[in-house]
């Protein structure tokens, strides 16, 4: 599907032209959309708008790396949205000059959507000039990043849960869920990083200085760095759960590894004597006394007595 918006000269919006009917010449400035295009439409990048073959193929060719190109007197940028089930990235292409902003992007979106309905209402309200091209592109890009905060809102949700558990289940568990926290906030991190290195390039370029939209695009940049800072020292507490974990877990099997030496300790004096008075010799010292199993089993009783007594003196049982 293809949409389009243009705004005459005398700030009059035109919108759902089809593009076949658009004259770009005639116009203040256009936005053309191509949501989830068809192969016959999205040939019309190369055979409408004449774009480079280069910056066509990445369209198609997806996914690539947020990045910012300049052909002549255009703009190509790349952008990442986020899907906020999977995490994944889902790429967004914008083709833009100061009268033209080509949007393109192979599955539906929500804020190109919402950033649609603002552009097309002010442009039906006010029919601003101010609000041209340049803006409009601003607008999808403040919206894509917005997009990005409720996803890292939830992984700190689900960090503070964790937090809150106080123990109440199994290390293993715990370890769990500490670490599929650890993928999403990568996941999330592979998208804000190099997005945040792109909105650094746009906020410095001519195109966005000339045209007066610095503190626009600066505002998305904040955003990013917030997001960065944000997400590092989340997973920076990942980093000491997980380190926490590990160490709880490793003191419960040293007291396990403790408390099964004791035992053993404690039987093993009592296993020499068991196996000393369970060998087969016919001449054999106390084997005909009367009272030698008694005295045996008391002489064991207190050998471990003693060794338990010891063993407490010592703390190991603490």
């Amino acid at each position: 599907m293809i949409r389009t918006l243009a705004v005459t000269r005398s700030r009059e919006a035109v919108i759902g032209l089809p593009l076949e009917e658009l004259n770009l010449e005639e116009y203040d400035w256009v936005w053309v959309d191509f949501n989830t295009p068809t192969t016959e439409e999205s040939r019309m990048l190369e055979t409408y708008f004449h774009f480079h073959p280069l910056a066509v193929e990445d369209c198609l060719h997806v996914l690539q790396r947020p990045k910012l190109d300049y052909y002549e007197d255009l703009q190509f940028l790349v952008l990442h949205a986020l899907d906020p089930d999977s995490l994944e990235a889902v790429e967004v292409d914008f083709f833009l000059s100061p009268s033209l902003f080509v949007s393109f992007h192979m599955q539906p979106l929500i804020e190109v959507d919402e950033a649609w309905e603002r552009v097309t209402d002010g442009a039906k309200r006010r029919g601003i000039k101010a609000n041209g091209a340049t803006f409009s592109a601003y607008t999808v890009m403040d919206k894509l990043v917005d997009q990005y905060f409720p996803s890292l809102f939830a992984i700190e949700d689900e960090l503070a849960e964790i937090e809150s558990k106080g123990g109440e289940e199994s290390i293993e568990e715990l370890m769990h869920q500490v670490f599929s926290l650890r993928s999403k906030l990568l996941k999330l991190r592979r998208t804000v990083v190099p997005m945040r290195d792109l909105l650094y390039r746009v906020v410095n370029s001519q195109h966005v200085q000339k045209h007066g939209h610095h503190a626009y695009f600066s505002d998305i940049y904040d955003h990013l760095l917030k997001l960065t800072d944000m997400i590092e020292v989340d997973r920076e507490m990942t980093a000491d759960l997980r380190d926490s974990y590990i160490s709880l877990n490793s003191n419960r099997m040293n007291n396990i590894m403790k408390t099964l030496t004791v035992i053993t300790t404690i039987f093993m004096p009592l296993t020499l004597i068991a196996g000393i008075y369970g060998m087969n010799f016919d001449v054999m010292p106390e084997l005909h006394w009367s009272f030698g199993y008694g005295a045996v089993l008391l002489l064991m009783f207190l050998l471990g007595a003693s060794m338990v007594l010891w063993f407490i003196r010592r703390g190991w049982f603490k």
